[in-house]
């Protein structure tokens, strides 16, 4: 045997008899009154110190929580934001026009004593012909969205379910203004989806606002996956829209 290999394992050994030492100096310091009570002790503020670890990890996994349903609030608030711009640089010609700094400056001119006369607006121009209103998908209340079986709301937030039905009231006002729309004012794409629309139409059908999967992809970004599928059952559960088959279609009808 080499000198070297000798060398280690005289070390090996020498370090297997002091870890030995130390195990017996510590059971023997167990077994003296004043150490026993210190150890006791350490015991017990270990055992304080792991509750306190796991009140904390629970407090960061709510925290997480927590952050995520404030992001999803935040996404869907950006939304609602981005739709009320929408609706002010989109005001009807025919409505009114109310200057507030005008208006004030006119009250400020008259007499306290002398009575206001209102003036009434002049009359609008009607319109020169009426739209025809499309049917849309009432959103889902929070009553109904606390109401839902767990095991049918899963595991999506109220939000998440509610931006589905504005997705789903986007495709149904798409297709029903083109098909409402004249058939000498559309356009070659717009003449070839009116053809499927009515394709896809039934006796079943007639008088009722529905959209199939195709108008889904056509019209909005959403995808025709598992959590799709689970949200349209929660509609149907909300009564929201029922379902007509046939002709290898399903059509989902806004009721």
């Amino acid at each position: 045997m080499a000198s070297s290999d000798l060398e280690q394992l005289c070390s090996y050994i020498n370090e297997k008899i002091g870890n030995i030492k130390r195990m017996l100096s510590l059971r023997n310091c167990g077994q003296e009154p004043t150490l026993k009570t210190m150890l006791d002790k350490i015991g017990d503020e270990i055992i304080v110190v792991n509750e306190l670890l796991n009140k904390l990890e629970s407090e960061i996994q709510y925290q997480e929580q927590t952050n995520r349903s404030l992001k999803e609030l935040c996404e869907s608030l950006e939304e609602d934001y981005e739709d009320v711009e929408h609706l002010k640089e989109n005001i009807p010609p025919h409505l009114p026009q109310i200057t507030v700094s005008q208006n004030l400056a006119n009250v400020s001119d008259l007499d306290p004593e002398e009575p206001v006369k209102v003036e009434e607006p002049a009359p609008t121009k009607k319109p020169p012909k009426e739209q025809r209103s499309i049917k849309e998908m009432p959103f889902i209340t929070s009553d109904e969205f606390n109401g839902l079986p767990a095991h049918v709301k899963s595991r999506l937030t109220y939000c998440q379910i509610n931006d589905v039905v504005k997705e789903i009231n986007k495709a149904v006002v798409s297709k029903y203004k083109i098909l409402h729309q004249p058939k000498k004012s559309m356009s070659s794409v717009a003449r070839n989806l009116y053809h499927r629309f009515i394709d896809d139409e039934t006796k079943d059908t007639k008088g009722q606002y529905f959209i199939v999967e195709a108008d889904i992809k056509e019209f909005t970004a959403l995808k025709a996956d598992k959590r799709f599928h689970v949200i349209l059952n929660i509609l149907r559960h909300c009564r929201r829209l029922s379902e007509i088959r046939g002709g290898g279609l399903t059509r989902y009808v806004i009721t």
